[in-house]
């Protein structure tokens, strides 16, 4: 049972992924809240009736699964379903991440967070806060590499989450993902054995 919590966050196009992926090849247990975001939502997920309830049958594809194009319009059209959609995943995210972290058979957890710096509620669950940190004109060029999106579409999505320096600002450690991979991992290697060692300071001091 795991209850030392690192949490990871970067922006859009930091790399997130690619390090949550390391830290899992060092033995850590990865607790990923988009992943939980997208099993509350696919076919039969334990959101979906709650979904149908609040906004009808049509934001459920034929399979059941929410149709994320149908709900995009409908928040897009009317802010306030954002604020409901919110209402409706965000209490099944954060029990699930809670019972899976609690759950995990690892010294320490990864908390992989999209929006930590942004939501008060993470930060006070973590014992550490791993920021994914490049420049911001790398973040662009990967994604538009990446889902086809232009440049203003991506500055656009950065700037509606929290800023570099905010992300810093709330970071206990940093990764910088510049497209050195060896130096990636390097850092991400140094930071696991700095994670066993408090983890099992943590461990000792609550016995």
């Amino acid at each position: 049972m795991s209850c030392f919590v690192v949490g990871l966050t970067g922006g859009i196009g930091s790399g997130k992924s690619t390090v949550a992926d390391l830290f899992v090849e060092q033995g850590a247990v990865l607790v990923d809240t988009d992943a939980i975001a997208h099993e509350l939502t696919a076919a039969g997920g334990a959101a979906m009736p709650a979904l149908i309830a609040e906004f009808g049958a049509l934001v459920a594809t034929a399979d059941g699964a929410m149709d994320r194009a149908v709900m995009r319009r409908q928040v897009f059209a009317d802010p306030s379903a954002r604020v409901r959609l919110e209402g409706i995943l965000h209490p099944l995210i954060r029990q699930l991440s809670a019972e899976r972290c609690r759950a995990a058979a690892s010294p320490y957890v990864i908390l992989a967070v999209p929006l930590l710096v942004e939501s008060g509620t993470y930060r006070e669950r973590c014992d550490r806060i791993v920021v994914v940190d490049c420049p911001e004109s790398l973040q662009i060029e990967r994604v538009m590499a990446r889902n086809g999106m232009s440049a203003d579409e991506v500055k656009a999505i950065m700037a509606a989450q929290a800023t570099r320096q905010q992300r810093l600002a709330a970071a206990n450690d940093v990764v910088v993902n510049d497209a050195d991979q060896a130096k990636l991992y390097a850092q991400v290697s140094a930071l696991h054995l700095q994670y066993l060692k408090l983890s099992a300071e943590k461990v000792k001091a609550s016995c």
